[in-house]
């Protein structure tokens, strides 16, 4: 697939490269927009750079992980520039994760230095920041902003204590950060159970978003970056992307349909980045109509399939349509469909795979499929993990022995060269674009006294694409069957996983069904879903 070039884009090694290219060559143009504040790419150079004299200040080093807690925010922007300028691994939390899915975060990747917020809106989240502190035994985390409580350090105290780091000793750090170096730590999981911890090159990110930024219609792009941190989308798509073209990110903390349409007029916002849940929630917003969106020029979604009703809501604004695949493994997109991709094209098929990457569909023995045929989908990609962090197993078991990293989506190439994604053999399915790991619920599940096996399956939803339904069998305390109130157990995984995670419907049956190998029969619960549990969500 040719690569589509809008304006210049530069090639560097690492992320922060291109910060320090754009303070040069764009010094005023506006790299960061946050509640009506702008700075400019020579603002945002120097605020990296004293937030790098403070990570080394504070003892961060070459490999040490740096974990944030955060909204999409300015601070958090720094945090991870200036992570990577250094050499340290940046690892993002969302705060809308439950304290045990954070600590097992911060207990596995072991960070040096912890950041965070300490409220948003009505949530107090400081005693869950002292709590992760806690865990990782870090000491005083720092708050990201103006506040400062017992017990942590308040950010301009801890950009003060950089001022003793000498232009030698930053630029000594820096110096050390090659494209090999790992820069990123997100956290992701399989259908065996726990996350695992991908770590993602220097040289991977930067190359992932450079060639994300030529496919690009538009540039400079402004976006609103208005994602979790702890996805690649959010830190990649939205930041890096426009960031590599010289771009402008405007900050929302969270997802709003109003405030997002009102960024087109009030900020000059040209591109949205964005998963189909959010996409269709903007057109079936109010102001979608009443809006000037003569400024929007391209719309880009990944994560899942974009109804055709929605792609022709935009398609009437006459912008440009891309929709791409990927996944947090592979750092970026591995496909794109074509500028002049037509609205069934855009609904059903997720692109080329580019020119920059190896691509395969294989069969469960690793032999290429004939054309034409399903296949699970191999690439070797610039992008690629450099490893699961602490968990060689997990690591050797993702790749082929020839390199190649096994997605677990299975699909086909149409004769067009266009990419058909039918299966995920992994079980993971998409609720409101973020990947939900039936396992990892199932746990959560089984961990309740009345709860002996839990399988939980998707079922089709018309707002979040796909929600959890758990199927379980229970007992009591003399191993016997028992009924249990799905709303007990509802506020249970309430308690443990991110909303999105939660089951829609929990439902107890007598026995779960087996395949002959005593396996449950997912096949069989997906298909009971489908016909009892997804109309009614009609």
């Amino acid at each position: 697939m040719s690569v589509q070039r809008c304006g210049t884009v530069p090639h560097f090694d690492t992320i922060p490269e291109y910060l320090r290219h754009w303070a040069t060559a764009t010094p005023d143009a506006p790299a960061v927009v946050h509640d009506g504040a702008v700075a400019t790419y020579a603002e945002l150079a120097r605020s990296v750079d004293d937030v790098a004299r403070a990570l080394l200040a504070a003892g961060a080093r070459t490999g040490d992980r740096v974990a944030v807690l955060s909204h999409p925010t300015p601070h958090y922007w720094l945090t991870f520039l200036g992570s990577l300028s250094i050499g340290a691994v940046w690892l993002g939390l969302n705060p809308k994760y439950r304290l045990p899915e954070l600590q097992y975060n911060v207990g596995d990747s072991r960070p040096t230095l912890l950041f965070g917020i300490d409220a948003s809106g009505s949530t107090d989240h400081l005693p869950v920041l002292l709590a992760l502190a806690d865990e990782a035994g870090v000491g005083r985390p720092v708050i990201l902003g103006d506040a400062a409580h017992d017990g942590t350090t308040a950010w301009a105290d801890f950009l003060a204590a950089g001022a003793d780091v000498t232009d030698g000793e930053l630029a000594a750090a820096r110096g050390a950060v090659t494209a090999d170096s790992p820069g990123l730590i997100v956290y992701t999981s399989g259908s065996t159970g726990r996350p695992k911890g991908a770590v993602l090159g220097q040289g991977g990110l930067a190359r992932s978003f450079e060639i994300q930024a030529l496919r690009a219609p538009v540039a400079p792009m402004r976006v609103v970056a208005n994602l979790p941190i702890n996805h690649i989308g959010g830190v990649g798509d939205l930041c890096c992307t426009p960031l590599v073209q010289g771009g402008t990110i405007v900050f929302q903390e969270q997802f709003d349909a109003g405030a997002m349409l009102a960024a087109v007029e009030d900020h000059g916002v040209n591109a949205f980045l964005q998963v189909p849940t959010t996409l269709k929630l903007l057109t079936e917003h109010p102001a979608f109509a009443t809006t000037d969106l003569s400024g929007l020029k391209y719309v880009s979604w990944g994560g899942g399939p974009l109804p055709l009703a929605v792609v022709r809501r935009f398609r009437e604004l006459g912008v440009h349509l891309g929709t791409t695949y990927g996944m947090t493994e592979i750092t970026g997109s591995v496909s794109y469909t074509a500028p002049d991709a037509g609205d069934e094209e855009l609904a059903g098929t997720v692109g080329k795979p580019v020119d920059e990457i190896d691509f395969l569909l294989a069969d469960a023995q690793g032999r290429p499929v004939p054309a034409g045929e399903t296949g699970e989908v191999l690439v070797r990609h610039p992008g690629l993990l450099l490893e699961y962090f602490g968990n060689p197993a997990a690591t050797a078991e993702a790749f082929t022995a020839d390199g190649y990293f096994r997605t677990g989506d299975v699909g086909y190439l149409r004769p067009d060269g266009n990419l058909c994604l039918v299966a995920r053999t992994k079980e993971i399915f998409k609720s409101g674009g973020y990947n939900t790991y039936p396992r990892e619920i199932e746990l959560v599940l089984e961990e309740h006294p009345a709860v002996r096996l839990a399988a939980v399956v998707p079922a089709a939803h018309p707002t979040f694409q796909e929600v959890g339904v758990a199927y379980l069998e229970t007992v009591d305390a003399d191993g016997h069957g028992t009924p249990v109130d799905p709303d007990e157990l509802t506020d249970w995984c309430r308690a443990r996983l991110a909303n999105y995670k939660v089951p829609k419907r929990i439902i107890a049956v007598d026995a779960l069904p087996l395949l002959p190998v005593g396996k449950v029969d997912k096949m069989a619960l997906r298909r009971r879903a489908a016909e009892e549990v997804a109309p009614q969500f009609a």
